[in-house]
């Protein structure tokens, strides 16, 4: 569903609602402990077109103090680094639109979104949208005004595509960790040219840290996996994760990490000023960067060990660093438990 520069309510009707929920559950639970017995026996193994692996890769950290300052003049100098071809493209911005609590971080910033509009379309972007697929709250309408990001959206005169209830296509995956051989996707990310994926750094407590690369959970449809998508955490977050990424891979990152969210992530931790942006081209050596960033080894992260085999760049050597060094911008997080392994 698509909001011209205002919210509308809707209300949802799909085929998935004729069955109650305990059915759904039943059966989707079924299918899950099938696909994950197969999962054991199975060798994880990627197409030739999921290979996108480069010799080397580069990521930049620019320092960002606060929200109040002027951002778009720091994603200019971001996008611009990596000269990146923007002029007459189709713009498709991913920020990571959760859930909403008062005094929390759950979300991408609204004017970190707000600046990155404005910086596409000054750089010559043809359109700009931005699009998300919320895996927690069906009422999109309500989380755009609740977290702040509307007054933007009408002010740069910013189409929002809930991608939960978009047009969807059946896509053959490009790697096999998950053991299933296509997933739907929206169809506003097949038809954009350039797909920005714009997380919140932040923990996660089941994939340690949800980044560039887990962000894309929001390109699959509610209307057809359901709220939340369970269906992705039956088959594996860090293989879901690997088989998104590889069949539909961003283009280019811009991570908020003006304050990030440490400890029990990604909606329950608590705020942590980082004080920076960071953007890349391979979402692996971001992702990469930015756990080195909060004091985590991102070899120990099983999503990003399994795509640095093909998908892009996890080992340091290979990343040619732009702006800040990682060593002057370090900020450790604290994590749950079962992630105390990964502390640098």
């Amino acid at each position: 569903m698509n909001y011209p520069f205002s919210t509308q309510h809707f209300e949802l009707s799909t085929r998935s609602e004729e069955f109650s929920r305990r059915r759904f559950l039943k059966a989707a639970s079924t299918l899950g402990a099938v696909s994950l017995a197969g999962c054991a026996k199975r060798q994880p193994s990627w197409k030739q077109g999921g290979y996108r692996k480069s010799d080397q890769s580069r990521v930049a950290i620019l320092k960002a103090a606060s929200y109040d300052r002027d951002l778009t003049g720091v994603i200019l100098d971001g996008i611009r680094s990596f000269r990146l071809d923007v002029v007459g493209k189709r713009v498709l911005l991913k920020p990571n639109l959760v859930e909403y609590e008062r005094d929390t971080v759950i979300n991408t910033n609204p004017a970190v979104i707000g600046a990155a509009i404005e910086a596409f379309l000054k750089l010559g972007a043809k359109e700009v949208k931005v699009g998300e697929g919320p895996g927690h709250r069906r009422d999109t309408d309500g989380l755009l005004l609740a977290s702040g990001l509307y007054p933007f959206l009408k002010d740069t005169k910013t189409q929002f595509v809930d991608l939960n209830l978009d047009d969807i296509r059946r896509m053959p995956l490009q790697s096999n960790f998950m053991g299933i051989g296509s997933l739907y996707f929206a169809e506003t990310v097949l038809q954009s040219d350039l797909l920005v994926s714009m997380p919140k750094l932040k923990t996660h407590h089941w994939a340690g840290m949800t980044l560039s690369m887990k962000n894309l959970f929001g390109i699959v449809p509610g209307v057809k996996y359901g709220w939340p998508k369970n269906f992705l955490h039956w088959h594996g977050i860090h293989e879901s994760i690997v088989d998104i990424n590889s069949t539909i891979r961003s283009h280019f990152s811009i991570v908020d990490g003006i304050v990030g969210m440490e400890g029990n992530g990604p909606i329950q931790g608590t705020p942590k000023p980082v004080g920076v942006l960071v953007f890349g081209d391979d979402p692996v050596a971001v992702d990469a960067t930015c756990a080195r960033v909060v004091g985590l080894k991102p070899e120990g992260i099983d999503y990003l060990k399994s795509a640095s085999g093909f998908l892009g760049n996890l080992n340091p050597a290979r990343i040619r660093q732009l702006g800040e060094g990682v060593s002057l911008v370090v900020q450790p997080f604290e994590v749950i438990e079962s992630f105390r392994h990964l502390k640098i």
